[in-house]
């Protein structure tokens, strides 16, 4: 049986900017953009009491809560902080699957430390990291990388759920379908409307009916809600794809405006993509658009050149879209794969 640990710091960019400045503690803020077209990171649990929230913008976050204090992120010093968190990680085991800069998976089955318990584990490494780093972090200890996820919530900020294995069908039996993740706010309302609410429910359910009105992820749904999760806890994670996006102050409103704004987004993922390329491929470029609704569309298809008249054309595909509206976000992206080694090569002899 596994023994998998959720470590997830408690609002994280906020909590670093209050810890290096306790002017800021205890009242509502939010990390993000500042001007009225910004958009919060992330923001403290005062400001959360007022319905602000992550990828909210900054004038609907205002709107929620006018004394909101909203200061701009500063990327360099959570990436060095993150260092910190993920250097505590290691001390405990080597199989550590970095989710994000203040977030990852541990397994832990095999740590002799604690006498090999899990819950121990997990207490120590929110300590060191409150003692070392003065900041909170929030555990899911469980079998499963799903449930250790999913728990690491349930206490939050500041504390710890431990999912034992013989509580797993419980814990899932009795979860709200929309804390499981893959399912978001659409795939909430279909399973509603088949009068599917609780980890109970599907698991009654036909996994037919799931797979038809899901696809793939409701054969993943129906074994996650009978407790069944096999993935392991990977260590390395292969990156699939590198992108930049833009935010613009003014709406963009027509195809041209547009296209202009493609070329310094093409040569800021130029830069990035010299290092991701690094034993790997293209295989695919992309676009996305953000329309002034704050609904997106992205647009992609196999490539494997980095071609600045390939982005245009996926621009005016994805702009074409747009049925009146403007444009607020513009981003690129390109898709990469390993390549093959030598050593890899299957011949047929």
């Amino acid at each position: 049986m596994k023994k998998i640990i959720h470590i997830d710091l408690d609002s994280y960019y906020a909590s670093v900017e209050v810890r290096d400045n306790p002017e800021l503690r205890g009242i509502p803020l939010a990390v993000g953009g500042k001007n009225g077209r910004g958009v919060i990171s992330t923001c403290s649990y005062e400001a959360r009491a007022f319905g602000v929230r992550s990828a909210m913008s900054t004038a609907k976050a205002l709107q929620l809560c006018p004394q909101l204090t909203v200061v701009s992120g500063n990327m360099e010093k959570y990436r060095s902080v993150s260092k910190q968190i993920h250097e505590i990680f290691s001390r405990y085991t080597d199989i550590i699957e970095p989710l994000s800069l203040d977030e990852a998976y541990l397994d832990v089955t095999d740590s002799p430390l604690f006498k090999g318990s899990a819950t121990l584990i997990a207490q120590d490494i929110r300590k060191s990291i409150k003692t070392e780093l003065n900041l909170t972090a929030s555990a899911g200890v469980s079998p499963l990388k799903f449930v250790s996820k999913v728990a690491s919530d349930v206490n939050k900020p500041n504390g710890i759920c431990v999912v034992t294995p013989d509580e797993v069908q419980s814990f899932i039996d009795n979860l709200d379908l929309g804390k499981i993740n893959g399912v978001g706010k659409v795939t909430l309302e279909k399973l509603n409307k088949l009068g599917l609410f609780k980890g109970k429910d599907v698991k009654e359910a036909d996994r037919n009916i799931l797979i038809s009105h899901l696809g793939k992820f409701g054969n993943t749904l129906w074994d996650r809600c009978h407790g069944i999760d096999d993935r392991p806890v990977v260590v390395e994670r292969v990156r699939k794809s590198v992108g930049v996006e833009r935010t613009y102050l003014n709406d963009i409103d027509n195809l041209e405006q547009c296209l202009l704004a493609i070329d310094p987004l093409f040569l800021e993922l130029e830069k990035r993509l010299q290092k991701a390329l690094e034993g790997k491929f293209i295989s695919k470029l992309g676009v996305k658009i953000k329309f002034n609704d704050f609904q997106q569309t992205t647009v992609e298809h196999k490539h494997d050149t980095f071609d600045k008249q390939f982005f245009i054309k996926l621009c005016e595909e994805a702009f074409n879209r747009r049925e009146g509206r403007s444009v607020r976000l513009l981003g690129l992206s390109v898709g990469v794969e390993p390549k093959l080694s030598t050593g890899q090569l299957d011949l047929a002899l």
